[in-house]
């Protein structure tokens, strides 16, 4: 059994998605109808950067989108690939928002619209330089919660944004908070990175994101998908549109469970992870979590073809 995965922010890069722009006619009408739909040019931004460009968040979103929907369609539209063995779509972050745009549950204009307005919000939700994300490595996840019970006694926000992966947490909040609990995570020699972010994400600080985007979404047609998805705010596979809306509001200000996601789609029977969009972390966080899984990375013609391949096997 398998899985579609599509990448959230982190994973885009000047000139992501250019092999398919450059070979595909369904490509350059998706770029074209982002375009229009935002009304300035973002495809030029995901061609030809520059990288500060690419990397403001009201930008990243819909060009991580943008692209991750335009290999998923030449692999549906001009490899007729067979999707009907997958069971789950699950997006990180995001990339919830690609799965659901592949599973037929939003319209992919609609979706560009809602994370250009969803990165703007989240943008300024915190002003610049008071929020911080940091990386805790190799660490179990129930340990760093003992660890915030036991030391972050201050009414700052200190909490856990991302469970990627067995032994990869993101710990966001206000950087006076954040600054303390890195204190204590060396003192207790766990090791831990700050991360270059332009807001502390998927934390309550981004409460004020979520309240400008509850109208937006729910104002929004949304169908009942196609496929199970694996939502980041409960790691439960969810078909009801209505639940979705709700869980993509409260998405913005919760814990992206992504390794339970991963746990409850192995546990249900999928073997194989298709990570479909710009880079490869996904396949990296799957790996960390399920040793034995299956994973493959679709950034290229080659990719897809590599991919028919071992599904022919």
């Amino acid at each position: 059994m398998s899985a579609l995965l599509f990448p959230g922010q982190g994973s885009q890069i000047v000139g992501m998605g250019s092999e398919f722009y450059n070979e595909f006619e369904i490509v350059k009408e998706i770029f074209k109808n982002a375009d229009k739909k935002l009304n300035y040019s973002l495809s030029k931004i995901i061609l030809e950067g520059s990288e500060e460009e690419l990397r403001l968040t009201k930008n990243t979103q819909p060009a991580i989108l943008t692209v991750s929907y335009s290999i998923f369609s030449v692999l549906k539209n001009n490899f007729n690939f067979d999707f009907s063995p997958f069971k789950y779509f699950s997006g990180h972050s995001l990339g919830e928002y690609s799965a659901l745009v592949c599973a037929g549950s939003l319209k992919f204009e609609d979706a560009v619209y809602l994370l250009h307005e969803r990165g703007k919000a989240m943008q300024d939700a915190v002003p610049v330089g008071k929020g911080s994300m940091i990386a805790v490595l190799g660490t179990k996840i129930n340990d760093i919660k003992e660890l915030m019970n036991n030391t972050n006694k201050e009414t700052g926000v200190c909490e856990i944004a991302n469970d990627n992966a067995e032994g990869q947490t993101i710990i966001s909040g206000d950087k006076k908070s954040i600054d303390s609990f890195q204190l204590k995570l060396k003192e207790n020699k766990i090791k831990c990175i700050p991360l270059k972010v332009s807001a502390p994400f998927h934390c309550s600080l981004m409460q004020p994101a979520a309240d400008i985007m509850k109208d937006k979404i729910n104002k929004t047609f949304f169908k009942n998908p196609n496929y199970e998805i694996v939502s980041n705010v409960n790691a439960r596979p969810e078909k009801d549109s209505k639940k979705i809306k709700d869980l993509l509001y409260e998405q913005i200000f919760s814990t992206v469970k992504w390794r339970e996601s991963i746990i409850l789609m192995s546990k249900n029977g999928v073997t194989n992870f298709i990570e479909i969009g710009p880079g490869k972390v996904l396949s990296g966080m799957v790996k960390r979590t399920l040793r034995n899984a299956n994973c493959f990375s679709i950034n290229s013609i080659a990719d897809i073809k590599n991919l028919e391949n071992e599904f022919k096997k």
